[in-house]
């Protein structure tokens, strides 16, 4: 069953690069964690400063486990200075397939 982790994060349009491209080093290391599927960082074109990253896992614990890992923390202890408010992180379970009805 895949997890898809949905992260919003607010700053102000001055940091935007510099969350950016701290963004693109968090998703290179995570690339080579075990689970990860894929991921992207979106930029909202209405509210100037509102980042979303989606991300793909294999499963929910190799997500907590990249969640909490030491190399996640810190980058974000360089991200989170810079953010206007904490950022806000949702976790889904896609639904697994259904199974086809005997026939």
């Amino acid at each position: 069953m895949a997890v898809i982790v949905l992260i919003q994060r607010d700053v102000s349009p001055d940091v935007q690069h510099e969350v950016f491209e701290l963004l693109r080093l968090l998703r290179s290391r995570a690339a080579f964690r075990p689970g990860y599927l894929s991921s992207e960082t979106l930029f909202s074109p209405n509210e100037c400063g509102r980042h979303l990253v989606i991300s793909r896992w294999h499963s929910l614990k190799e997500w907590r486990d990249w969640e909490h890992s030491e190399e996640r923390q810190a980058v974000l202890a360089r991200i989170n200075p810079l953010l206007k408010a904490p950022a806000q992180t949702q976790v889904y379970l896609d639904f697994p397939a259904p199974v086809p009805a005997s026939a």
